[in-house]
């Protein structure tokens, strides 16, 4: 076969050159240069190498262990990471099939009982958690195989909501000088609106976070608010007077886009925990929901209904 250029593996395999540099950096992967060759190539070895991470990676299984399965020769070993992934999947599909039942069962009960206040009752948790378990009819629960409770609900929903490395980013927040707001009143806010559309003229790449000054151990509930309210601005520029300012760091975070602030920074922090490369830092840095559209926030677009908020989940983090 000779030797590959790093272009004709990207185009054989449909693999970007930052993935297989990344590849390479993490030691799942070598290359090696030609003389008087400046790029990477790859012989016959390696690229059957890369083959069979590919196929891995389709098989789901995380990079760490695609590392111990090429370079384990100890066939029981990689026989028990295989067990490992096909437990997980197991967890996986019970969880659907939970989630299924129970869509399946709602959608027999109102086609039977065609009734939009029906409906509303079977999504109250008197009627349908009622004594932990799902309150179908009568009928409907002593044919079932077996009788889906609220417990099987919220494991499924655990287990769906766990997040995998695709789902999260590591990123630099770089230092920045930020506005500060707490607890606006209703004058205050009148002026924040007439002050925000002056900020992006001046500032057009202005990013705005929502800022919990806690620990993830502190978040205790879904009603937990955020501390303060945060806009990047010039370092000179002059504030109205309810606003502070202060000066950010900057540092690396692990990143999310989720829509439910408390339920995803405890899935990014178990993420985080479960990582082999990071740890939540423990450095006094605060946790962000920054919205990923601040120019037509600032602008106002999005209360004249122009678009819908989008945001990231911010962790700081530290590589280990």
């Amino acid at each position: 076969m000779g030797l590959k250029t790093i272009r004709q593996v990207s185009l054989d395999y449909g693999i970007s050159r930052q993935m297989l540099f990344y590849y390479e950096e993490i030691g799942l992967l070598k290359s090696s240069r030609k003389d008087d060759y400046a790029y990477r190539v790859y012989d016959e070895d390696a690229v059957k190498r890369l083959q069979q991470i590919i196929i891995l990676r389709k098989l789901q299984i995380p990079m760490k262990q695609i590392k111990d399965i090429l370079d384990n020769q100890n066939a029981m070993a990689v026989i028990e990471i295989f067990k490992q992934n096909i437990a997980a999947l197991d967890e996986q599909i019970t969880a659907l099939s939970t989630v299924k039942s129970i869509l399946a069962r709602l959608v027999d009960e109102l086609q039977e009982n065609a009734d939009i206040r029906l409906k509303l009752d079977l999504l109250n948790d008197k009627t349908m958690l009622a004594a932990s378990s799902l309150a179908f009819s009568e009928n409907r629960i002593n044919n079932a195989k077996g009788n889906v409770t609220m417990e099987n609900l919220n494991k499924a929903h655990e287990t769906l909501s766990k997040l995998k490395r695709g789902d999260v980013r590591i990123i630099y927040v770089p230092p920045m000088t930020v506005s500060v707001s707490r607890g606006l009143t209703e004058e205050q806010e009148k002026i924040a609106d007439k002050f925000a559309p002056e900020l992006v003229k001046i500032k057009p790449d202005a990013r705005v976070f929502a800022v919990f000054n806690c620990s993830i151990e502190d978040l205790k509930d879904l009603d937990t608010q955020p501390d303060e309210g945060w806009a990047s601005i010039p370092d000179d520029m002059e504030l109205p007077a309810f606003l502070t300012k202060k000066t950010f760091e900057g540092g690396l975070y692990a990143a999310y886009s989720g829509n439910e602030s408390i339920e995803g920074f405890r899935a990014l922090a178990e993420w985080v925990n479960a990582s082999e490369e990071f740890e939540i830092a423990d450095d006094g840095r605060p946790l962000f929901d920054e919205c990923l559209n601040a120019y037509h926030l600032l602008n106002g677009d999005l209360k004249k209904g122009t678009g819908t908020l989008q945001g990231d989940l911010l962790l700081p983090v530290n590589r280990k």
